[in-house]
């Protein structure tokens, strides 16, 4: 049985509507600042209004740590990942599981009409999926439990 869940929904449940985000221009380290502050593990790269790219915690220790670069004297730009794979809202919980899994990525900004409106995460996703199927056992144990009288 598919989850008919959409992303939508995760956003509405989100703990905090805030969207954080660095620039082109700012350096690895603020931005691997900013990540650990919020416990977040990436930062949609806003080019004013434009989003330009994504720049995770494995773009810093695959594009910084591992070559020898210094996070303080390193722009974003250099390590950020584009092109970006975005939603929309409709999106479903399993399409955007499904397309997180194919494309090897853990993060997905949302967009709606051209505008970042959120960023989901796996964990977003696979903590939906559970509550969902939770739900659903629960609803069959009810309708068990009235079908069937003890």
């Amino acid at each position: 049985m598919e989850i008919q869940d959409t992303i939508s929904t995760i956003l509405g449940q989100k703990k905090s509507p805030e969207i954080f985000t660095t620039s082109p221009d700012d350096m690895v380290f603020d931005a691997i600042q900013l990540m650990s502050e919020k416990n977040i593990g990436a930062l949609p790269v806003m080019d004013g209004e434009i989003l330009a790219g994504i720049v995770s915690e494995r773009d810093y220790m695959k594009k910084v740590v591992l070559c020898g670069k210094s996070s303080k004297e390193t722009a974003v730009r250099k390590i950020m990942t584009t092109p970006v794979y975005c939603i929309p809202p409709t999106t479903k919980v399993t399409e955007a599981l499904q397309l997180m899994s194919e494309k090897h990525i853990r993060h997905l900004p949302v967009t709606e009409n051209g505008k970042l409106i959120g960023v989901i995460s796996i964990g977003d996703l696979v903590r939906r999926m559970i509550f969902s199927q939770g739900a659903l056992i629960d609803q069959l144990e009810n309708y068990l439990s009235a079908v069937y009288p003890a």
